[in-house]
């Protein structure tokens, strides 16, 4: 198999199971609040990971680059999902998964300064019709009607960026992937034990399909899905070769929000959302 279609079938498999957090998330969060969800949701792939780690005997990480993967973790999966969570309480899991493929835009912006990926004029323009899909997104149904789930859910897309860039940092260092991934996402666990309280007290009264879509989010949207995205980007030419299988996501999270959730796409998501496809297909030609 081909270094290249071993980064199309990661990324695939990638972008479907983080398709599922959207519908999921918002089963889930119909009882869990959002940071202490996010807690368990993390508390449950790390145990994953690490029970995982054991067994594949992964290394410890140095002493010096521990905080490292505490900066991985603040970005990657305590900011994220507090954005992510949040804004998914205001929007539909299409209108969400719309936003956060915004992404590879912003990432491939970053690796411009920071890798020297070049952007074409025809990219500058996809960038500027994606914002304006964005706008039509927040203002579609009248100019003091803006959704704040959006200002959050592109904070989270932001943050994520952040953590994609960082990614290539941690494995210039000579860790794995599945290191990476495992050790970052104990970091950002440790920074929601401020919420175990409240998140063991939700769990005790919490019903079994939230407790399935927690598993679920944690070993394979959580776990699986990130040790994969880890792998594709370390040993993909250029970080956007990743990065552009997230435009896939709203495809799938509008399928499985209709299927799990019977949400109908409003006339405001189908036309901000097709300018932003748009501007993500167009991207592909302006690199």
């Amino acid at each position: 198999m081909t270094t290249k279609t071993k980064v199309n079938l990661l990324g695939f498999l990638t972008v479907f199971f983080w398709a599922l957090a959207f519908p999921l998330s918002k089963i889930a969060l119909s009882h869990f609040d959002t940071n202490s969800f996010a807690l368990l949701r993390c508390m449950v792939a790390s145990l994953f990971l690490c029970t995982l780690g054991v067994c594949q005997k992964i290394q410890l990480p140095k002493k010096q680059d521990i905080p490292k993967f505490f900066i991985s973790g603040l970005f990657g999966f305590f900011f994220y999902l507090v954005f992510f969570n949040t804004g998914l309480k205001f929007l539909t899991s299409a209108t969400s998964s719309i936003i956060i493929a915004t992404t590879p835009i912003m990432t491939s912006i970053g690796s411009t300064f920071l890798y020297h990926e070049k952007i074409k004029w025809l990219g500058w323009v996809a960038i500027a019709i994606e914002f304006i899909g964005i706008i039509v997104l927040s203002l579609w149904q009248g100019t003091f009607s803006f959704n704040f789930g959006i200002l959050w859910t592109l904070s989270a897309a932001f943050v994520f960026c952040v953590y994609n860039l960082y990614q290539r940092k941690l494995s210039s260092l000579g860790y794995r992937s599945n290191e990476i991934v495992t050790y970052s996402m104990v970091c950002g666990t440790i920074f929601f034990l401020l919420f175990l309280p409240q998140g063991v007290a939700e769990l005790s009264t919490a019903a079994l399909p939230h407790i399935t879509t927690l598993l679920i989010l944690g070993v394979f949207s959580s776990g699986v899905a990130y040790i994969l995205w880890g792998k594709a980007l370390s040993i993909a030419e250029k970080t956007s070769d990743v990065t552009n299988f997230m435009f896939v996501t709203p495809l799938l999270s509008t399928i499985m929000g209709f299927l799990l959730l019977k949400e109908v796409p409003s006339m405001g998501t189908l036309i901000g959302g097709a300018m932003i496809l748009i501007g993500l297909v167009l991207f592909q030609f302006g690199k």
